[in-house]
C-alpha cells in the first residue's frame, strides 16, 4: 500500500513558478506523479510545465480535487503557505524549506491539532512511495518499490542508505524526509502508526540524529505498538561536545537526553536494532527479513 503518497494523490506545488518550484513540478511530473495544480499569488490563470496555476490554494483545491500540497516557498513565507493549505483543508502539506522560524513552526504546530491534516518538515526532502508517486526532490532513481519504510531527519543519509538498500535488491514501501529542523511537522513517533498498519511495509528504518527527545519519543512507542523489525542509526555521535553544528535541532539537554547515547539506549530498550553506519544497515535487514 505505502503511506501518505501513492498513485492516488493529487498534489499541489506552491510557489509553482518560481525556480526550484517549476524545476521539481517538471521532476515530479516525469516520475508520474499527478501534479494537478500550482499556486503562484497574481500568476492565476497561466500554466507552468503544462499545470495550471491558481492565485489561492483554496481556488486549486476547488478546482481539481487536490488531497495534497508541497510548499518551494521561502522559509520566512512558510507559515503563510501552511496556514492557507490548512484553511482549504488540504490532509497532507510537505514544506521544504530550511531555517523556518521557530516561533513559526511552533504556532504552525499547535493549529495543526485542531485540523485533520499531517504535515510533513520543514527542512525535509519530501515523500516518496517508489514506483507510485513523489512530492519532493529527491533523486528518484535510486529508490525501488519494495517492503522496507524508512523515516529520516537527515536527507543525505537516507539518499546513502536507499542507494545501498537498491543495490542489494531491497526495496522500498516509503520514505519520508522527517526534516531536521528543531520542531518539525510530524515526529517518528507519529508517523510510526501508519507503518505499523501499513500492509506493504516489512520493516521500518529510522534514521535520527543527536539533539531533541523524537527518538526516546519513538523508542517508547515501538516497545509498547511496533511489532515490526526496526533498524536505527543516530548521527553525529562524533560531533564535539558542547559545539554547536548541524541542523537547529542538534542540541543536547543538560540531562543527556538527546545525545546518540541516549537515544540509543532508549531503542535498544525498545528492541530496535542499531546500526553504526549506513552501511551496516543493509546488513541487519537481511538478517531481519
Amino acid at each position: 500500500m505505502s503511506i501518505l503518497v501513492d498513485e492516488n494523490t493529487k498534489l499541489i506545488v506552491q510557489g509553482i513558478t518560481g525556480r526550484e518550484g517549476s524545476f521539481h513540478t517538471r521532476q515530479m511530473l516525469e516520475y508520474g506523479t499527478k501534479v494537478v495544480a500550482g499556486v503562484t499569488p497574481g500568476k492565476g490563470g497561466q500554466t507552468c510545465e503544462g499545470v495550471p496555476v491558481f492565485n489561492t490554494v483554496r481556488e486549486a483545491a476547488e478546482a481539481t480535487g487536490a488531497n495534497a500540497t508541497i510548499l518551494f516557498v521561502p522559509a520566512r513565507f512558510t507559515m503563510d503557505g501552511i496556514c492557507e493549505a490548512m484553511d482549504a483543508e488540504i490532509p497532507l502539506i510537505v514544506t521544504i524549506a530550511e531555517h523556518v522560524p521557530v516561533q513559526d513552526m511552533m504556532n504552525v504546530y499547535h493549529m495543526k491539532k485542531e485540523r485533520n491534516c499531517t504535515i510533513i518538515g520543514p527542512n525535509s526532502f519530501g515523500i516518496i512511495s517508489p514506483g507510485k508517486s513523489k512530492a519532493g526532490f529527491m533523486a528518484h532513481r535510486i529508490f525501488s518499490q519494495g517492503g522496507v519504510a524508512l523515516m529520516s531527519r537527515s536527507a543525505t543519509n537516507c539518499y546513502e542508505t536507499v542507494q545501498m538498500l537498491t543495490q542489494n535488491g531491497i526495496g522500498q514501501s516509503t520514505c519520508i524526509g522527517v526534516g531536521g529542523d528543531m520542531i518539525p511537522g510530524s515526529t517518528f513517533a507519529e508517523l510510526l502508526p501508519a507503518l505499523q498498519e501499513d500492509e506493504q511495509t516489512k520493516a521500518i528504518v529510522l534514521i535520527g540524529e543527536i539533539g531533541g527527545n523524537e527518538e526516546e519519543l519513538a523508542a517508547a512507542y515501538i516497545r509498547e505498538h511496533v511489532t515490526k523489525p526496526v533498524v536505527a542509526l543516530i548521527a553525529g555521535k562524533n560531533a564535539p561536545r558542547g559545539k554547536s553544528m548541524g541542523h537547529a535541532g542538534a542540541i543536547i539537554s543538560a540531562d543527556g537526553t538527546g545525545s546518540a547515547a541516549s537515544k540509543e539506549r532508549s531503542l535498544r530498550e525498545a528492541g530496535v536494532s542499531i546500526a553504526e553506519s549506513t552501511a551496516e544497515i543493509v546488513g541487519l535487514l537481511k538478517k531481519l527479513l
